[in-house]
């Protein structure tokens, strides 16, 4: 099935495309009662002005921030069906205001850090729940039950999600019905509750709160989700993800409120008190009969939830390659499903964070220290780019600055509220933001500075030398076709670089000189080519036009424009060799890369000095360009460059005459 019918299976509104939107789409967003209200109340006794207080923030953060922002506003903001930071940076990047790269590098690593805290915090919350039944469990039995669950769900990445996916949605569809009629049956006794409808007690909740103002920093958990539900949309399409919303939302608010309800009628209590060692609502709110299934059902909700960021995380990072935002890294593609791809390397890297997280925080209370920070600083620079978006698409200045501005005031005192938790933990995934916004940085600003010394040369100069050299018997033959890659845009061009390869290193004498250019397009899916003859028979240029999510396979492509060709009489490809032409043999393949290395000639400023080592001890770790560009390796040859950098000035010396005797 190919990747654009799947586009429209899932995109379509239809019953099916509901289901999957709820297995992926909403489960960080749905995992989060089983925390908010535990991280509202903390140690402090129950009142019913701080219950009604956290149920009204939540109430309007999940109105205001999720269905407004997200789900209404920013779902517009689709690259072709695609979402995500860098799909809305892909978007506002013809503005070509240069420093909207910088909310994106932030945006994309702070949501990444996120991706690393979501699967432990989910899972560890979920898990704590056995103390029900076990209270002598020690942190450390709960810590290896965490790490267990978290390996086997890295573990399974590489079989793609088609598998479980079938399982997923399911499973959400009775853990979302499931929050719904455990808050039902509490609102039911207690209808005081829904007087938190009215914003004024979300207000009232700043002042009332034994840490007041910051309070927020444990409301805002009820949305950290919904960065990660447009990040997916590419997987299921806006219009199922916005439907099924209404479901999620109205499920979501019920056990809220079944929450408040239940905690009013325990007002002056702690949740110690109510529970012992797992005083957390969201399981008190349970008949004692109902609670070993409520604990298994919880379990594999946020092992769904974490499900969902491993694969957005995946998408991210393919995303940031075809920006050149980061080192290229292989990708899987396990199955036929529209958007399924596999980082191997990511992957391993996310489980060793979380492994660590795990150790780390030991429990979920702790780790909610660390949860929000770096997803709120996500939330502040898709509101940048939002802005800039809104102005592309000419919405009148009258909506977007009073709209710009609410969603900066309510994230900017959010991510007030929050910044005590860094301390307490927060630093942690600022720390791993940082590490990524580094590497990002790093990459892009490479590839500019070696941009800018690329010299690039005229072909039209080196036309007649290279047809000369096709047919000088005297050089021994290197290939029958002799491919180069470049990165020159205009087919006129090509870097000095490749004619030195071709006429210096060592002539290469081959009947036919192809150049290959790879455009990635800022659209999701397209193949495309062009060909161009610039001498017949001799050199041709062609130039592929792929969307940012194709795989680039050179090998497979460049083979399949040669049939085309062949078939419309535009190319002769057998070999020119006498006996092999005779049996119509086809000529030989050669792709000639060429590998950078900084040169000890290179006159380098501080900065770039820095920016540029940093690049090549990171391109260590990094896809070889011929894994990158799917080359057989057979075929290749890889011809070493010294890249320099500011040429020195021209050495003035003086020659001494030697005296004669």
């Amino acid at each position: 099935m190919s990747s654009h019918s799947n586009q429209n299976l899932h995109s379509r509104l239809s019953a099916a495309g509901l289901l999957v939107t709820l297995g992926i789409i909403f489960g960080d967003i749905g995992t989060s009662p089983l925390y908010v209200m535990n991280s509202i109340i903390g140690d402090y006794a129950i009142t019913s002005d701080v219950v009604l207080g956290g149920i009204s923030c939540i109430f309007w953060t999940l109105t205001l921030q999720t269905t407004l922002k997200y789900v209404i506003i920013t779902l517009s903001a689709d690259n072709h069906g695609e979402g995500g930071i860098f799909a809305l940076f892909a978007l506002v990047k013809k503005t070509k205001i240069k420093w909207l790269i910088v909310p994106a590098i932030i945006g994309g690593s702070t949501l990444l850090a996120d991706g690393i805290i979501t699967p432990p915090i989910s899972v560890s919350s979920a898990v704590e729940g056995l103390k029900i039944f076990y209270p002598h469990l020690k942190v450390w039995d709960i810590q290896k039950i965490v790490i267990a669950i978290l390996i086997v769900l890295f573990i399974i990445q590489q079989y793609g999600t088609k598998l479980v996916g079938k399982f997923f949605a399911p499973m959400m569809l009775v853990w979302f019905t499931m929050l719904g009629v455990l808050g039902s049956i509490q609102i039911a006794q207690n209808f005081y509750v829904l007087k938190a409808l009215n914003p004024y007690y979300a207000y009232h909740l700043l002042t009332v709160h034994p840490e007041g103002y910051f309070v927020l920093g444990a409301v805002f958990l009820c949305t950290t989700g919904a960065e990660a539900l447009y990040s997916d949309m590419g997987h299921c399409g806006r219009k199922n993800i916005r439907v099924s919303w209404v479901f999620v939302k109205i499920m979501l608010l019920l056990n809220y409120f079944g929450q408040g309800a239940f905690l009013i009628n325990h007002e002056g209590k702690t949740l110690q008190e109510l529970g012992g060692a797992n005083g957390n609502p969201f399981y008190l709110i349970m008949e004692t009969w109902f609670q070993p299934i409520g604990v298994i059902v919880a379990t594999l909700a946020a092992v769904i939830a974490s499900q969902a960021l491993i694969s957005g995380s995946f998408t991210l990072i393919n995303e940031a390659m075809r920006l050149n935002f980061w080192p290229k890294a292989k990708i899987k593609y396990p199955t036929e499903e529209k958007g399924q791809i596999y980082i191997p390397s990511i992957n391993w890297l996310l489980l060793a964070g979380c492994i660590g997280i795990v150790l780390y925080f030991e429990k979920s209370s702790n780790m909610e220290h660390a949860y929000g920070l770096a997803i709120v600083l996500t939330m502040i620079m898709t509101t940048i780019l939002l802005n800039f978006y809104l102005i592309i698409k000419r919405v009148k200045m009258y909506y977007i600055i009073p709209l710009i501005t609410l969603y900066l005031v309510i994230e900017l005192s959010f991510l007030y509220a929050i910044l005590p938790k860094f301390i307490h933990g927060g630093f942690v995934t600022l720390i791993i933001a940082i590490v990524l916004i580094s590497i990002m940085s790093t990459w892009y600003l490479a590839k500019q500075i070696s941009k800018n010394y690329t010299k690039i040369v005229k072909i039209d100069s080196y036309k007649k030398v290279l047809a000369e050299l096709s047919v000088d018997l005297s050089i021994p033959k290197y290939a029958t076709h002799l491919v180069y890659m470049t990165n020159s845009m205009r087919s006129d061009e090509i870097e000095e670089k490749v004619m030195y390869s071709i006429l210096q290193k060592r002539p290469k004498r081959a009947d036919i000189y192809w150049f290959i250019h790879v455009n990635i397009l800022s659209i999701p899916y397209k193949k495309e080519y062009k060909v161009i003859e610039i001498v017949k028979d001799d050199i041709y240029r062609i130039d592929f036009y792929l969307g940012f999510r194709e795989a680039t396979k050179i090998n497979l492509m460049f083979k399949e424009v040669l049939k085309d060709m062949v078939q419309r009489g535009e190319v002769d490809i057998t070999s020119r060799y006498e006996s092999l032409n005779k049996n119509n043999i086809l000529g030989d393949f050669k792709f000639v890369l060429s590998e950078k290395f900084l040169s000890n000639d290179s006159d380098l400023t501080f900065f770039e000095n820095i920016v540029m080592n940093t690049y090549f001890f990171l391109k260590k770790f990094s896809l070889s360009e011929e894994k990158g560009f799917g080359l057989d390796s057979s075929s290749v040859k890889v011809e070493q460059f010294p890249l320099v950098l500011h040429a020195p000035e021209k050495i003035n010396m003086k020659r001494i005459d030697t005296p004669n005797h």
